[in-house]
C-alpha cells in the first residue's frame, strides 16, 4: 500500500462525551490500518476532552474555542497528513469494514470522493428510509439541490478536492454540508459504494435542524454561492429554479410567524424575474407568486 493510500479520519465533536468514545473507537478498529485518525473539540464543555485523553497517543487532539462544526472540520483538513480525508460525526459511528470496501471501491473506479449506504438508528429504533433520501452515484449535481444527499461520516475525499473547491463555510450555521456538495457536485463526479457501512444516530436535541427555523435559508445562500462559481447554463437555470421553489417555501413558512420581516417575497419575485429574463420561462412553469 503506498503513501498515497492513506487516510485521515477527521471526527469534529462538540458537548458528546456520552457518545464521542464509539465513534473513535470505530475509526480505531477500521481493517484499513493505514490511517491516522483525528479529534477535533470544538470548545465542548463537558467531559469530552476526558475521553479523548484516554486514547492519547492513538489519535491527534485538537481544541479550538467554540466556532462551529465547519471551523472543527476545517481544523482537521489543515492538520490532515493523509492524501485521503473520511470525515465522521461524533455521534456516529462506523462498521469496521467500511473504509476497506470503500477504499478499495473508489481507487478502482477513479473517483476522487465517494459515499456509502448507510443504517439510521434513532430513539432506540432502527429508521427506514424514505425515497427522497435515496442516495446517486455519478454527476449528481441536480440530485444535490433539493436537499443534502452525500453524508459526511460516509464520505471519503481526496485533498486536492478541497484545495479546488475550498473549506467548508464558516459562516453557515447549519447546512454547511449542503453547501459543500453543491460546490464539488458541480466539478466532481460522487461514487456511491451503496453497501451500508455506517450507522448514523439522529434525535438529538443539539442537532442543528431543530436548533434553526426554516433550513432552506442557509440553502438559499449556498445555492446563491454556485451561482457565482463556473457552471453551466443548465446548471444555473436549475439552480435559479431551486431558489425559487426555497424562497417559496420560506415566505409560506414567514406568513405563519409574526417575528419575521417581510423579506422573502421581494427576493423571490427577483429571482422569478431573472428566471423570465435568462431563459424566458413562462407562467405556466409554476413561476407564479
Amino acid at each position: 500500500m503506498e503513501s498515497r493510500d492513506k487516510v485521515s479520519i477527521i471526527i469534529p465533536t462538540y458537548n458528546r462525551a456520552g457518545i464521542v468514545e464509539d465513534a473513535i473507537q470505530s475509526a480505531l478498529d477500521q481493517t484499513y490500518k493505514k490511517i491516522e485518525v483525528i479529534v477535533v473539540d470544538d470548545g465542548s464543555t463537558d467531559e469530552t476532552a476526558d475521553i479523548i485523553e484516554k486514547y492519547d497517543g492513538k489519535v491527534k487532539h485538537f481544541s479550538i474555542l467554540h466556532a462551529g462544526v465547519s471551523a472543527a472540520r476545517n481544523v482537521g483538513i489543515k492538520r490532515a497528513e493523509g492524501e485521503w480525508l473520511a470525515f465522521l460525526d461524533s455521534d456516529d459511528y462506523w462498521l469496521e469494514k467500511k473504509l476497506e470496501k470503500q477504499m478499495k471501491y473508489t481507487l478502482d473506479k477513479g473517483y476522487l470522493i465517494s459515499q456509502t449506504g448507510e443504517k439510521w438508528y434513532r430513539d432506540g429504533n432502527w429508521v427506514m428510509k424514505r425515497d427522497k433520501h435515496k442516495k446517486y452515484s455519478g454527476w449528481i449535481f441536480s440530485h444535490c439541490l433539493s436537499r443534502c444527499v452525500v453524508t459526511p461520516s460516509a464520505a471519503v475525499i481526496n485533498k486536492s478536492v478541497f484545495e479546488n473547491v475550498g473549506y467548508f463555510d464558516e459562516s453557515l450555521p447549519a447546512c454547511e454540508d449542503y453547501d459543500m456538495w453543491l460546490r464539488i457536485a458541480c466539478k466532481y463526479r460522487i461514487g456511491l459504494l451503496e453497501e451500508e457501512l455506517v450507522v448514523k444516530r439522529g434525535g438529538h436535541e443539539d442537532q442543528l435542524s431543530k436548533k434553526y427555523w426554516g433550513l432552506d435559508r442557509f440553502r438559499v445562500k449556498a445555492l446563491e454561492k454556485i451561482l457565482e462559481e463556473d457552471i453551466t447554463e443548465e446548471q444555473q437555470k436549475m439552480v435559479l429554479k431551486e431558489i425559487v421553489k426555497k424562497l417559496k417555501i420560506l415566505e409560506k413558512g414567514r406568513r405563519k410567524r409574526s417575528d419575521l420581516p417581510n423579506i422573502y417575497r421581494p427576493k423571490l419575485k427577483s429571482y422569478i424575474n431573472k428566471l423570465k429574463e435568462a431563459y424566458g420561462l413562462q407562467k405556466t412553469e409554476n413561476l407564479r407568486l
